[in-house]
């Protein structure tokens, strides 16, 4: 397994890792644009962008993009994060030029006809409301709400019904030349491949984009709070959090493994306590969400009403309670569930070409495993502890809330 990366002229970079031994192929676009780099007016179109580039090129319909890449048995998706948007294909070895083509002709020769935009308006508005039909979804946008206020980072990565509305063609090909630059996107390619190929074809397709790279994000401001929204549910959807780190922090290791032991397995304090000791919930994790300047780690939980309160006091009990230090069996396991993760990863084309063209996004480099593992070796018990005791100290937590119950005490405990 070979990785090879090349930087065009224009900025573009192509990353690959060959892997002669398979017959499928894993190709996408990582673009360094994401929700949270639109203005308010704007909330959503990075989205509807990526919607609007599979509805027709100059070249293709929209019918005709799909069913080219699914008559050789291929796969082709994309996704919206609030740092960025992919879009990526699967497909036997030998059907590689055609994965490439077809993303290449998407992203460069879309043409945004009215008819597509206003029937896939639709569309995302028919997804908003089966987001906001889902409460253990949408209590972590309101969770994002919370702790960025005001800020791109803190909304909704559909949209709002309104701003979905407001998009017009001009609105997105304005928006895409503004921030679809070479410099902001990545070609990552894993499996049966060889990366000199991959580079022309990248050169003869993609030759046209802009150079440059966007303008660099606004830094985001993390603030406490609480929101809680009253329904007629069997349950409350509890996702709190506290101020995590960005990628590039040194204790992002630490981090990763204070929140396994916190909430990452049936193993974790929390499970073992809220679920299996107490029976107080079906569904309880901890997780650690990372962006470039800033990061959350948090908890969530599907309670009954009745018991929310008790879950809160749990939670914030375990949450100190590492600040005491974690056991050494408690460290081996947290490391071992991370460091099979990765592993297991690398196995799957599709994830470990997640992981080159996460990696090139956020460090500019593709980080060796054996460099994660050992930082993941690294981790020691006072490093757990200090993540747990700047939680603790913060007093800064942000709470979501979702259910039926008595709002007013939820609020009481917050």
């Amino acid at each position: 397994m070979t990785i090879r990366l090349t930087t065009l002229d224009n900025g573009l970079r192509i990353v690959s890792e060959a892997r002669p031994m398979l017959e499928t192929v894993s190709v996408g676009l990582w673009v360094d644009v994401g929700s949270r780099h639109e203005p308010a007016p704007l909330n959503g179109v990075t989205h509807c962008l990526e919607h609007m580039l599979f509805k027709g090129t100059e070249r293709r319909t929209a019918q005709d993009i799909v069913l080219e890449i699914e008559s050789v048995g291929g796969h082709i998706n994309a996704y919206t994060s609030r740092d960025h948007t992919t879009y990526y294909a699967r497909t036997l070895k030998d059907d590689l030029p055609l994965a490439v083509d077809i993303l290449a002709d998407i992203l460069m020769n879309s043409v945004f006809d009215e008819g597509e935009l206003t029937r896939e308006k639709d569309v995302i508005l028919q997804e908003i409301g089966q987001a906001q039909d889902t409460p253990d979804d949408i209590v972590f946008d309101h969770l994002q709400s919370v702790a960025y206020p005001d800020q791109s980072l803190g909304w909704s990565i559909l949209g709002t019904p309104d701003t979905v509305r407001s998009f017009n063609r001009d609105a997105l090909f304005s928006f895409m030349a503004d921030k679809y630059r070479a410099g902001s996107i990545i070609v990552a390619a894993v499996g049966n491949l060889d990366h000199d190929r991959l580079v022309d074809m990248a050169r003869s397709r993609f030759s046209g984009l802009p150079s440059g790279r966007r303008e660099a994000d606004a830094t985001a401001r993390y603030a406490p709070g609480c929101m809680v929204e009253q329904r007629p549910l069997e349950q409350v959807h509890l996702a709190l959090a506290w101020p995590g780190v960005a990628h590039k922090a040194p204790e992002y290791y630490a981090t990763q493994i204070y929140s396994t032991i916190l909430g990452g397995g049936m193993s974790s304090r929390l499970f073992q306590k809220i679920r299996e000791e107490r029976g107080l919930a079906y569904s309880i994790y901890s997780f650690s969400a990372s962006h470039a300047d800033t990061g959350l780690l948090g908890v969530y939980a599907g309670t009954s009403p009745d018991q929310a309160e008790t879950v809160l006091s749990l939670i914030e009990e375990d949450v100190q309670g590492l600040a005491a230090g974690a056991t050494l069996a408690e460290l081996a396991s947290a490391k071992a569930q991370l460091k099979a993760g990765l592993m297991m990863a690398l196995e799957a084309t599709g994830s470990r070409m997640e992981q080159l063209g996460r990696q090139m996004l956020i460090y500019g480099r593709v980080i060796p495993t054996e460099e994660i593992l050992m930082s993941l070796d690294a981790v020691t018990p006072d490093d757990v502890a200090a993540v747990a005791v700047r939680m603790a100290e913060s007093g800064t937590r942000a709470l979501a809330a979702v259910g039926g119950g008595p709002v007013e005490d939820l609020l009481k405990a917050a």
